[in-house]
């Protein structure tokens, strides 16, 4: 089953391995803003959806939505 699964990933197109996860993943990296720490919420392709004070609150967020948050350093 292992490698039917590598196969059906290495056939993936540019266009399809952009668009993979982005309904189910979401990344927080820490930014600053206004020179405080927040953390930015983007979407599997990279779209930010939100920027939020705390990390905790950040993953919350994402949960609530269905999707399963992943950290970016």
């Amino acid at each position: 089953m292992m490698n039917s699964t590598l196969d059906h990933l290495r056939q993936l197109s540019v266009q399809d391995f952009a668009t993979f996860g982005v309904d189910h993943l979401a990344y927080v990296r820490p930014i600053q803003v206004d020179g405080a720490p927040a953390f930015s919420i983007h979407a599997a392709d990279g779209a930010q959806l939100s920027v939020l004070p705390q990390r905790e609150v950040a993953f919350a967020a994402i949960r609530q939505n269905d999707m399963e948050p992943m950290s970016v350093h």
